[in-house]
């Protein structure tokens, strides 16, 4: 070929590919025009479709514990059920074969709905879905309301359901709803989550004080269409909350809840208020807030009266001004005050003691002003003491710490509001001082009171009462909360001593005010308080003064293990009474955690070793004890009025106490024989495995649980 040719060739060639390219070009350029103008509304809305959608995933809310590990707040799973009736594998004919089937064992589970209404929701979600229905029908909703998880395992497992998701449609979104197993035991201070939107936040108690730990930290999912079905894929792992150990104690806890509301319901009271306290750490053990929410109903839906409760303690103050007069040298013991007929007049103001009627106490000493609670012998004392100075009386009272904020782990706590001569927002005038001495004129909630008495019974160290005792995190301790000193001495021994002495006297020599705390098991000493308090809006049957009786102390009194406070407002039976009223369920406390070997290095069983001839007695139920003993002619006093007792010994006789065993939970059997303790566990519904002989020693559910029947329970004997 020549040169000419060639060439020429080879320039058809390069047309012919420009051509070609520009060709290409042209119908890119087109197809592009034509997807954007023409299909660009039907593309947008397909490009909508496939965006990716961020979800969050909910971590678990961490559980709250007693002390002793028991549950006593948890998140437990519970699932909204649906039906995919788009999924692939759905067959109509199938489906309606099984329609009666189904319909009869969903009103098996749930009658609230008839076998017709359960057939007729089933065929009208297929139907929407054959009637050219939109996809949402892929969370066409099952049931009305969510199930728990037994309930979804027989629901999943049910003909038709159990051919699987494809197949059936069936499948579950899970949600967390907050569980109390004890129900409304500790309500106020454990706390509880809002009811409304994801309930995950707390709302009071340490449910609140602990939200953000409890909480943990949601993770985060993307939604994507996967095989046609749009699916929830985890790209953020979610962070479970923390736990809470708290230090309350379920046997104590049930213990204090139930005297205290005994009580109340025989003095047809507003309201009560009762908190147990270890001496040493400042751990609140029990604390229960009763009040009133119809005639006849007291339950702790109110509010924690024992924190936020700001009034006037009474005559439980009177020891307060006792130690700091003591401690500053200007009251002894010993000291005269002539208290007269029980009626005076101090600063121009009428003032009687509680005895006026029956003509007062006359000559008295400072000590038998705390053990018969004289007011008048108090303010005359201190009013000698400080009525040049009182600014010195209430520096006494800052320097014991009860003015300070302790920032308490329960969200609305109050602090005391004790009025200083010096406060120029607030007027101080001649009776302030007086009427302070004994109990008026100051604002202190009676976790607070609590505190100082427990410091008393702490050998002078006053603690902060805490009510959480560790944080866990998936089973492991991550903090440990140790016990946070307020003042390391709140007076000098010998102070100390004496206030010791005078609250012993209060409650264990004749004439003491707190003579029904008195206990033939348990030695115990404190001080009684009775307040007048505002009339309010409420009515009362006597339309007359109202009263908060009160009764703070701390036992065994010659080694206090634990310190209590019982706070009893607006009695509408019977004349108000700290002692009276507040004493005997101080007692019951007492006795019942003496009782449940709560106490360390102490017995249930107290036998007289001078006097062998008393035989032992083992704890269980009354009828039985008493027949054996009347039989054997055994000396012996019956103070119960249930079924079942605790025995002691005192003054050459057998003394039987009431036990209590509550209904629907696990009774506590420590001490009885092994006949008893079967009849009492197979009558709580449990199983009972026994090993060893003689008295229950221990128990392997413990005392207050609420545990399913058909549970066996291991009891051990020695």
């Amino acid at each position: 070929m020549s040169p000419k040719s060639l060439n020429n060739s080879i320039k058809l060639k390069y047309f012919i590919i420009t051509v070609f390219v520009i060709l290409v070009a042209v119908a890119i350029l087109g197809r592009a025009f034509y997807i954007s103008m023409i299909e660009g509304s039907l593309w947008r809305k397909y490009s909508a479709n496939q965006v990716v959608v961020s979800v969050p995933v909910s971590a678990v809310r961490g559980n709250i514990y007693s002390c002793d590990h028991q549950l006593m707040a948890a998140s437990e799973a519970h699932y909204w059920l649906y039906i995919d009736f788009w999924a692939e594998g759905i067959k109509k004919d199938t489906l309606y074969s099984y329609l009666d089937t189904l319909a009869c064992e969903l009103n098996s589970m749930f009658p609230s709905k008839s076998v017709s209404q359960y057939k007729e929701r089933l065929e009208k979600g297929w139907k929407t879905r054959e009637n050219g229905g939109k996809r949402q029908n892929r969370r066409y909703r099952l049931l009305d309301h969510d199930v728990n998880y037994l309930q979804w395992v027989k629901i999943d497992t049910m003909p038709y359901f159990k051919k699987g998701r494809n197949k059936s449609g069936l499948y579950r979104d899970t949600v967390y709803r907050r569980v109390y197993p004890f129900e409304t035991l500790a309500l106020r201070t454990i706390g509880r989550t809002n009811t409304n939107e994801d309930g995950k936040k707390g709302i009071y108690g340490l449910e609140c004080y602990y939200d953000s730990l409890l909480r943990g930290e949601d993770g985060i999912a993307v939604r994507r269409k996967i095989n046609g079905r749009t699916q929830d894929v985890i790209t953020q792992k979610p962070v479970n909350g923390k736990d809470i150990v708290s230090t309350i104690d379920i046997t104590i806890q049930d213990i204090t809840e139930r005297a205290l509301l005994d009580k109340l319901k025989i003095l047809d009271a507003e309201s009560g208020t009762a908190v147990v306290m270890e001496a040493a750490t400042g751990e609140i053990k029990a604390i229960t807030n009763m009040g009133r929410v119809s005639e006849g109903v007291w339950d702790e839906s109110r509010r924690n009266f024992a924190l936020s409760d700001m009034s006037e303690p009474g005559s439980t103050f009177k020891v307060v001004s006792m130690m700091v007069a003591l401690e500053d040298g200007l009251v002894h013991p010993d000291d005269s005050v002539n208290v007269g007929n029980g009626v005076t007049k101090i600063a121009g103001q009428h003032l009687e003691d509680h005895n006026a009627k029956s003509g007062g106490y006359g000559m008295i000493t400072a000590a038998q002003c705390i053990k018969y609670s004289s007011n008048i012998g108090v303010a005359k004392l201190i009013m000698n003491a400080y009525k040049n100075n009182p600014s010195k009386y209430v520096d006494g009272i800052y320097k014991i710490g009860l003015n300070k904020d302790m920032e308490l782990e329960i969200p609305g706590y109050g602090v005391p509001r004790i009025q200083h001569p010096d406060d120029k927002n607030r007027y101080w005038d001649a009776t302030a001082l007086p009427w302070m001495s004994f109990g008026y004129r100051t604002q202190i909630p009676p976790i607070y009171t609590l505190t100082f008495f427990n410091a008393i019974a702490n050998n002078g160290k006053m603690v902060k009462p805490i009510f959480t005792r560790e944080i866990q995190e998936e089973g492991k301790t991550v903090e440990k909360i140790k016990p946070q000193v307020v003042n390391k001495q709140i007076c000098s021994k010998n102070t100390l001593n004496i206030i010791r002495q005078m609250l012993d006297s209060v409650v264990n020599q004749p004439g003491g005010t707190g003579k029904f705390a008195h206990s033939d098991f348990v030695r115990i000493a404190g001080k009684t308080g009775t307040a007048q308090i505002s009339h309010g809006k409420a009515g009362y049957k006597s339309g007359g003064t109202r009263h908060q009786v009160s009764f703070c102390g701390y036992f065994p009194a010659d080694d206090p293990k634990y310190s209590c406070i019982v706070v009893i407002r607006n009695p509408r039976n019977g004349g108000a009474s700290g002692g009276g009223m507040c004493g005997p369920v101080f007692r019951e406390i007492a006795e019942e955690i003496y009782a449940q070997n709560k106490i360390p290095n102490t017995s249930v069983l107290q036998i007289d070793t001078l006097h062998q001839f008393l035989p032992e007695v083992k704890s269980g139920l009354v009828e039985p004890s008493v027949y054996v003993m009347k039989k054997l002619d055994v000396a012996y006093k019956d103070s119960t009025d249930g079924k079942w007792q605790f025995s002691g010994c005192k003054n050459e006789k057998i003394v039987l106490k009431d036990r209590s065993i509550r209904e629907n939970l696990t009774p506590n059997v420590i001490g009885m024989g092994a006949k008893d303790a079967i009849y009492a566990m197979e009558s709580a519904g449990l199983r009972v495995l026994l090993y060893g002989k003689g008295a229950v020693t221990s128990q392997s559910i413990a005392p207050g649980t609420k545990t399913p029947k058909g549970q066996t329970v291991t009891l051990t004997l020695k």
